[in-house]
């Protein structure tokens, strides 16, 4: 029998992967998104990736009723919750926004699952409850906490509210993927980062330089304690994450409880060697500048992954390499939509 999976904010970057991923396992699979960060033209691109069409409804997780009758017309069996905003300077500038958002979606879509017994959730978690307090690697028991910004702390209150909501009812079952950097695309070249305007993320402003969108790239700060001077980070490639959410799932299915797990390489690679990766394996030139470091910015991240290994049966698999050819060849495919 197959699972019905709600991915809620499932048309975006990370989502709209794993929507490919568990498609092509054959899970059902039913996408809410209010495409306020996506395009609705992604149900398409899955089709035609998959050969399966995803149920879609073009909602905003945060709406009770419209989120009830998702789940009254869908055996739903579990989430992946993907619905929230993202943008770490932008939370910065508009907290409250972030606040209502993050949080209003998640204990809407909390209520929504209680009503209709279904007790199994995938919680589209960050590295950033990590704060700056703790060292790299990072390991799940170190404290949450002492986070930059509040599109962090929106990650770190919810993996509370799930926690807590655990111990009410010990029937639930949910694991907080803890992201690190998720980069790259699907290699069918028909999914992939799409930022609206000026990119948040380094990937994006890297191809976006590259296919001269952007006349260089700013690399913040290149006097960290790092091997040359620019800030370290573990970058994932976006298929390999949402392999972990497939294993996630089928971890939580027999275990009740909160559990957390980071999904990242266990690797860091510092700003500039992605830079030199990206202008080698695709024989294009990225202009960039020396900027001075934002207010925030970690020398070194990177995850410790000996969890996600033992618990999940998962490791990433993908290199750098692959992560900027992909992440190229979408950028090209994306330029003629």
């Amino acid at each position: 029998m197959k699972k019905n999976i709600l991915l809620p904010g499932g048309a975006g970057f990370i989502g709209s992967h794993v929507a490919a991923e568990l498609l092509t396992r054959g899970y059902d699979v039913v996408i809410v998104d209010d495409l306020s960060n996506a395009r609705a033209d992604v149900i398409d691109r899955l089709e035609r990736i998959t050969g399966v069409r995803p149920a879609f409804y073009r909602i905003d997780a945060a709406d009770k009723p419209a989120l009830e009758q998702v789940f009254a017309e869908n055996a739903i069996d579990a989430v992946i919750h993907f619905a929230g905003y993202k943008a770490v300077g932008e939370s910065v500038a508009k907290p409250v926004s972030y606040y209502r958002n993050n949080l209003d979606t998640t204990l809407t879509l909390l209520e929504t699952m209680s009503d209709h017994g279904v007790k199994e959730l995938i919680f589209s978690s960050s590295a950033t409850v990590y704060g700056v307090d703790n060292p790299a690697p990072y390991t799940e028991d170190m404290p949450r906490g002492g986070c930059t910004n509040p599109y962090g702390w929106t990650k770190a209150m919810i993996e509370q509210i799930l926690q807590d909501a655990c111990v009410a009812d010990p029937a639930l079952r949910v694991v907080c993927l803890r992201y690190f950097n998720p980069v790259g695309a699907h290699e069918s070249g028909l999914i992939g980062e799409m930022p609206n305007g000026i990119p948040n993320n380094l990937m994006p402003y890297i191809t976006q330089t590259a296919a001269g969108i952007r006349k260089e790239l700013s690399v913040f700060g290149n006097d960290y304690p790092t091997p040359d001077g620019t800030g370290v980070r573990d970058f994932i490639h976006v298929v390999d994450l949402a392999k972990g959410h497939v294993a996630a799932l089928s971890y939580a299915d027999a275990h009740p409880g909160w559990e957390a797990i980071n999904l990242g390489t266990g690797c860091g690679t510092s700003v500039l060697e992605l830079v030199g990766t990206f202008a080698s394996v695709n024989d294009i030139s990225v202009p960039y500048r020396i900027a001075p470091r934002r207010s925030g910015d970690l020398a070194v991240c990177y995850a410790a992954t000996d969890k996600a290994r033992r618990l999940l049966g998962w490791q990433a698999e993908k290199t750098v390499a692959d992560m900027c050819r992909d992440s190229w060849r979408w950028q090209q495919s994306s330029a003629k939509l």
